[in-house]
């Protein structure tokens, strides 16, 4: 536990002082976690006989974030299909013309989600240190998502601990309770009514429904990497980070979560 404690302590600490140095030193984290993250779980695909390539997905993820900070969404977009189709046309030719590929469609389907769960939704947390609204800046956009999702996990792990007694989806993942759930919910949604109103300025109850629909966020992508590493047959995405297992086993909430927000404070500058 003191373990555990010290190397969230240490992620917390990096990322805040990466949202007070300013966009450049955001991005900068948010790029690694991406690169980490993806090279985590294409690792684990390739030890369970998917082919997918590892060092091109990354490179393309890498600039699915970078190209966002010149040309934002629009790039994005434009970068995230030129990886999907580089992936389709490598994959199809990896045996040679004159041999068929083999798993052809498992392994492109798989490289496309990769390239959706880790790198599309990743870099949404990138460009919302330029999500200027018309209440507060990009970088209290970041700590109010950062915020829902922690209070999300914590409420979910307290309550879960204490009172959990009914599953909420064992086939996925055994140890979450709808006790925890509405621990999440509680903890979330009172927090983003706080962070709503303290650090972006806006109306509390704004807030407590953009946390309500990051505890649901939060608490599906987990179930998502639940999931994941259930069909693979392992417990954690890697060992790089002591007592807390992979980087990508920190961020499967934060990810899709990341990406809502930016869809949120996007519409909160249009009002």
């Amino acid at each position: 536990m003191p373990t555990a404690i010290g190397v969230g302590v240490g992620l917390g600490a990096l990322v805040v002082f990466s949202v007070w140095a300013g966009p450049l030193a955001w991005y900068l984290v948010v790029s690694v976690a991406i690169g980490v993250a993806m090279w985590e779980v294409l690792t684990r695909l390739r030890e369970h006989s998917y082919y997918i390539p590892r060092t091109m997905l990354i490179i393309l993820g890498q600039a699915m974030v970078w190209i966002s900070w010149w040309m934002n969404a629009a790039g994005l977009v434009a970068v995230y299909v030129t990886a999907v189709l580089v992936l389709m046309f490598s994959r199809l030719f990896h045996n040679g013309r004159h041999r068929p590929p083999i798993n052809y469609l498992r392994d492109t389907a798989v490289g496309i989600f990769v390239l959706t769960w880790i790198p599309l939704f990743g870099t949404f947390a990138a460009m919302l240190s330029h999500a200027e609204t018309p209440f507060a800046s990009g970088a209290a956009s970041i700590v109010t998502f950062m915020l829902c999702v922690v209070a999300s996990d914590t409420g979910g792990y307290i309550t879960g601990v204490m009172f959990g007694s009914h599953p909420m989806a064992p086939a996925v993942s055994p140890k979450k309770s709808w006790e925890g759930f509405a621990g999440s919910i509680v903890f979330g949604v009172i927090t983003g009514a706080l962070a709503f109103k303290f650090l972006l300025h806006h109306d509390a109850w704004v807030g407590a429904l953009m946390g309500l629909a990051l505890v649901f966020c939060a608490t599906l992508g987990d179930l998502v990497e639940s999931q994941f590493k259930r069909e693979l047959g392992i417990k954690d995405m890697s060992a790089i980070l002591p007592a807390h297992g992979g980087l990508m086993d920190r961020l499967d909430g934060m990810l899709p979560s990341a990406m809502i927000t930016w869809v949120a404070m996007s519409f909160l500058t249009t009002l």
